[in-house]
């Protein structure tokens, strides 16, 4: 007898999001620039709103004191410059590699140790040279100093195949090290900071901020042409693309790594000559004030474009100037309060890298 058998039930159909993420292939530059514009308005308003919440103020203050921050006086707008300028420098430092898909995370230790090549010449030599050739050797030892501590990594990744991301990142440590022993070797009276020289100050052109603010300028400009047209800036994108394809058309990777490091870690270098050279020679162990890290963010930012990069660095630099001025005109003691509000602002303005890059598309209702 045939067995009486229960029909199978269909299995339920899944019922998924209401919409689905597609990759955006190429996206109008206009409908980029309206993201981006949406995000920061967006941030600016958020943070307005938290700290008039919490200072019991008109949040229509917060962008008055935050463009007075920036824009208030023609010193206020030079350092804004400035740090805008240094900020660029970093960021140069970091792009190339970066392009290559090489993850260099140590630009503050390579601005560190040329900084302590700069300082460590006035220091000892001072006295004993003349002012211009003092300059001079601080110049060329702070980026021979910058390129031997990305070399270091570069030979590793390219002959070990070693993780540049922890190798450069733990080489800040290490860089921050060595100042801080220097200062117990040198001072011995055991102050904790670095006696401020006289001997090593580059000369003012107007005033001490604008040779910084042209050199990286110029600086930008040229790693812009260098990156797009030069035959070094096309491997130097092969590889970022597919170590493979590089290997397979000639290209010999181990020298484009070696090489890329070495211009990066001579930016780097000249970064930390800068940072010591432009107001008198002074240094501590946070000389470079975090600008390999914030580097980090403005060239994601600006999606490793040399010419884009102006823009990133130069909204960081205003948010950071003007926040400055909303902390003190709101009465905010607190400084954390700034930092998260910062961060939000931060935040938003990277988050909107997901809608540059992907757009949601709804799903049409089916008929039953």
């Amino acid at each position: 007898m045939e067995q009486n058998k229960e029909p199978v039930s269909a299995p339920k159909q899944h019922r998924g999001l209401p919409f689905h993420i597609i990759k955006r292939v190429n996206i109008p530059i206009w409908k980029k620039i309206t993201i981006y514009a949406v995000a920061i308005v967006g941030g600016l308003l958020l943070s307005s709103l938290i700290c008039a919440g919490l200072a019991g103020k008109n949040p229509l203050d917060y962008f008055t004191y935050l463009f007075k921050g920036a824009f208030g006086t023609e010193r206020k707008i030079w350092l804004m410059l400035l740090d805008a300028a240094l900020l660029l420098g970093a960021s140069m430092a970091l792009i190339p590699a970066f392009k290559m898909r090489f993850w260099n995370l140590g630009g503050n230790g390579q601005m560190l140790v040329a900084c302590l090549s700069a300082y460590s010449l006035s220091y000892f030599l001072g006295d004993k040279v003349p002012e211009w050739l003092l300059i001079l050797l601080m110049f060329a030892c702070s980026i021979l100093s910058g390129i031997v501590w990305s070399l270091i990594p570069a030979l590793f990744k390219a002959f070990f195949n070693t993780n540049e991301t922890l190798f450069t990142l733990m080489m800040n440590y290490i860089a921050t090290g060595i100042v801080l022993y220097c200062r117990a070797s040198w001072i011995t009276s055991g102050s904790a900071q670095f006696p401020t020289l006289t001997k090593g100050t580059l000369p003012e052109i107007y005033n001490n901020m604008l040779p910084t603010v042209a050199i990286f300028v110029l600086l930008t400009l040229f790693m812009f042409v260098y990156l797009k047209y030069s035959k070094h800036g096309y491997e130097i994108s092969v590889v970022g693309e597919s170590v493979n394809t590089a290997k397979y058309i000639g290209i010999n990777v181990k020298k484009v790594i070696i090489r890329t490091m070495i211009l990066s870690g001579a930016i780097a270098g000249l970064v930390g000559f800068i940072l010591i050279a432009r107001t008198g020679p002074g240094l501590s162990s946070d000389t470079p004030n975090n600008m390999g890290f914030t580097a980090i963010m403005t060239s994601w930012l600006a999606n490793f474009s040399p010419l884009l990069l102006f823009l990133s660095c130069f909204f960081i630099s205003f948010i950071t100037r003007g926040m400055s001025q909303v902390q003190q005109g709101f009465g905010l003691t607190n400084n954390s309060i700034i930092s998260i509000v910062t961060g939000l602002i931060y935040f938003c303005v990277i988050a909107c890298s997901f809608f540059i890059n992907y757009k949601i598309v709804f799903r049409k209702k089916e008929g039953k």
